[in-house]
Order: C-alpha cells, then sequence, then structure tokens
C-alpha cells in the first residue's frame, strides 16, 4: 500500500509545479525561492522565540543554528532572482531523476507482466527535458521553467497511468500470514 500512496502523491505535487510552472513561468522562480525562504524563516522564528521565552534556568543552548537559518531565510526572500536561477538546476535534475526513476520502475514492471516498449517513450523524454533544462542555462529562465512545467505534467499524467496499470497489479509479497504468529500458538519455555 506504502508504493501506491507514494507513486500517487508524486504525481499529485509533479502535478501542482507544472501547472505552476507553466501557468507563470516568469514568476515561478521566484516565487519558488521565496517559499523556500518561508520554510526556513519560520522554524528559526520559533526556536529563537523559544529561546528568548524559556525561564533563565532552563534555557537551552544559543540557537546559533536557527539564527543562520533566520538569515538565509531572509536572503533568499530579499533576493529570490539569485537562486532562482540556481533552481533551474534544481528542478532539471529533479527532472531528470523522475525520469531515471520512472524507466527503473518499467524495468522491475518487466518481472511480473509484459511492458511494450510504448511506456519508455515518455520517461525518456522527461529525463531528455531534464538533461535539457541542466545543460542549457543560457537560454531564457522561463522558457526553462516552461519546459520543465511541461515535463512535470507530463511526468504526473505518465506516474498517474503506470500506477493505474502496474502496481495494482504487481503480486503480493509472501503471505504476512505466515509470518505472524498467533499467541495461542506460543510455546512456554522455562
Amino acid at each position: 500500500m506504502k508504493r501506491l500512496s507514494y507513486s500517487f502523491l508524486r504525481a499529485i505535487c509533479a502535478l501542482v509545479i507544472g501547472l505552476i510552472l507553466v501557468l507563470f513561468p516568469n514568476e515561478a522562480g521566484d516565487y519558488f525561492v521565496i517559499t523556500i525562504g518561508v520554510v526556513f524563516l519560520i522554524p528559526s522564528l520559533i526556536s529563537i522565540v523559544a529561546y528568548f521565552t524559556e525561564k533563565a534556568g532552563y534555557r537551552p543552548s544559543f540557537p546559533l543554528l536557527a539564527i543562520g537559518s533566520l538569515l538565509f531565510g531572509l536572503w533568499l526572500i530579499i533576493m529570490p532572482g539569485f537562486f532562482a536561477d540556481f533552481l533551474t538546476y534544481v528542478l532539471g535534475f529533479i527532472l531528470t531523476m523522475g525520469g531515471v526513476q520512472q524507466i527503473a520502475s518499467l524495468m522491475s514492471a518487466r518481472r511480473w507482466m509484459p511492458v511494450s516498449a510504448g511506456f519508455y517513450v515518455v520517461p525518456v523524454l522527461i529525463l531528455l527535458a531534464g538533461l535539457f533544462s541542466l545543460f542549457n542555462p543560457v537560454g531564457v529562465r522561463s522558457t526553462i521553467f516552461m519546459v520543465i512545467g511541461i515535463s512535470a505534467i507530463v511526468y504526473a499524467c505518465s506516474e498517474l497511468l503506470n500506477w493505474v496499470k502496474f502496481i495494482r497489479r504487481r503480486p503480493e509479497t509472501p503471505s504476512s500470514a505466515s509470518t505472524n504468529l498467533d499467541v495461542s500458538d506460543a510455546e512456554i519455555v522455562d
């Protein structure tokens, strides 16, 4: 059941990210960086406030890591354009890994059922789009975000198709009933 839900969750996350990148390619990079900055900022603020509100006798060590996280979060929020270019590489890498993961999953599925060559087309295209994003940094950022966004949408649809087609048909692992012992079957040893 875990594979089922993780595959579905990956597809939904890829679909949301892809739609945002396609609908708002010029702003998406900056907003993603600002969101990451907020993710760094909030926990660090909580840690710093907790440090100063604790009683003097029970105060934990100085929150140096929280202050570093706070400064980094502020830097991300103040200068999102600087980090948005770096984000292009990160998203391209994630897309490349998504294509590799899908190819590996299809190869694994061949153990229990035939998989036609047509199922490999989309993962290979996703892999190529990720590599294009990684090795074409001179392109316009919004164009690369559009390519990544479209590829993420295709990845999401492909992942959902694979989830429906292959994961549900995967043979069950050896029965857990044979490994679970009933307490009434236990023998008391002195």
